[in-house]
């Protein structure tokens, strides 16, 4: 057998690359890491950590002093700081729970209805729903602020049009109904985000698989339900917590319509209002970064563990049934 039998039978090997010889030596990678590591180390974690700081802190005569976790009990116990906290915290529940129970499954129906493949002007609709989103919340604010108007609303002639103006009422200045039309509005300017999300969830389900169900028989609703719904539930899932978290950061909107005082007799007060009251003051207290700092880290606290519980209990069921 000749030499060149021997090449044929046995054709040379690639000699193994000398970059895939340790993983640990690749200072590209933390090269590229490192200016965005500094900026969110600079814009992030310190100032996160001197909140944290300033909460176990008091002043006394200027000067700052060890306290602990007293901060903490006075925050929760005593009647002038608990007796903001408590229904601030209630309220900031029900705009949560306004979002998730409107927000998100209207936003989930739009996304249905755009991805039928026979829906004309479907870019118009997305661009519609989508632009109050890309809106400032100082414009939307003030823009509802006039429509709702009692005196120079177009509310109320709207409404008067079709001969149910006698349902008008002053939605935003009465202590019954001014948070349920801020999450209304709120939910309005936001719905735009879960259905972008859940729609591009809807675009990247495989043909395949929606033609093999119409094979089978399942379209229309059925189809939605049974085949496109499961395989979106863990898009679902993250809206969800990205409204869980947005909501507890809440603040923009009540301030730009109620004021920094969340009226009318703080019946929209959250924790995003009663943090700036407390921390920065009003016309009606003296500003107290050490308690500011204890507000601001109860809703660190609140949305710590909410994130949490979605990561290790929610997306691992998601996962599990997605295998």
């Amino acid at each position: 057998m000749t030499d060149v039998d021997h090449l044929a039978l046995d054709p040379p090997r690639p000699a193994a690359p000398a970059a895939a010889a340790a993983p640990g030596r690749r200072p590209h990678i933390a090269v590229f890491l490192a200016p965005a590591l500094l900026v969110y180390t600079a814009v992030m974690i310190v100032p996160l950590a001197d909140t944290l700081r300033l909460a176990l802190y008091t002043r006394l005569d200027g000067v700052p002093r060890f306290v602990g976790l007293d901060n903490f009990r006075t925050l929760f116990g005593d009647p002038r700081w608990s007796g903001h906290f408590w229904p601030a915290l209630i309220n900031n529940l029900l705009f949560f729970a306004i979002h998730m129970l409107l927000q998100n499954p209207i936003g989930l129906g739009l996304a249905a209805l755009l991805s039928l493949p026979r829906l004309r002007f479907g870019a118009a609709y997305r661009t519609a729903f989508f632009l109050p989103a890309m809106l400032s919340f100082v414009i939307v604010g003030f823009t509802w602020k006039l429509i709702l108007s009692p005196i120079w609303g177009v509310a109320p002639s709207l409404l008067g049009a079709v001969g149910l103006k006698g349902l008008f009422h002053p939605w935003l200045g009465q202590e019954s109904s001014a948070l349920v039309t801020l999450a209304l509005i709120s939910v309005w300017q936001f719905v735009g985000i879960p259905m972008m999300l859940i729609y591009a969830a809807l675009l990247g389900i495989p043909d395949e698989l929606l033609e093999a169900a119409e094979l089978d028989g399942i379209t229309g609703l059925a189809q939605f339900l049974k085949i496109k719904l499961p395989l979106i539930w863990p898009t679902i899932g993250i809206v969800s917590i990205l409204t869980f978290v947005n909501n507890f950061n809440a603040f923009d909107l009540i301030y730009t319509v109620e004021g920094a005082l969340a009226g009318p007799n703080y019946s929209t007060d959250i924790l995003g209002t009663f943090l700036f009251r407390t921390f920065f003051g009003n016309q009606l207290q003296l500003g107290d970064p050490n308690m500011g700092a204890t507000v601001a880290t109860v809703m660190f606290g609140i949305i710590l563990v909410g994130v949490g519980a979605y990561l290790f209990g929610v997306q691992r069921r998601l996962n599990r049934y997605a295998l």
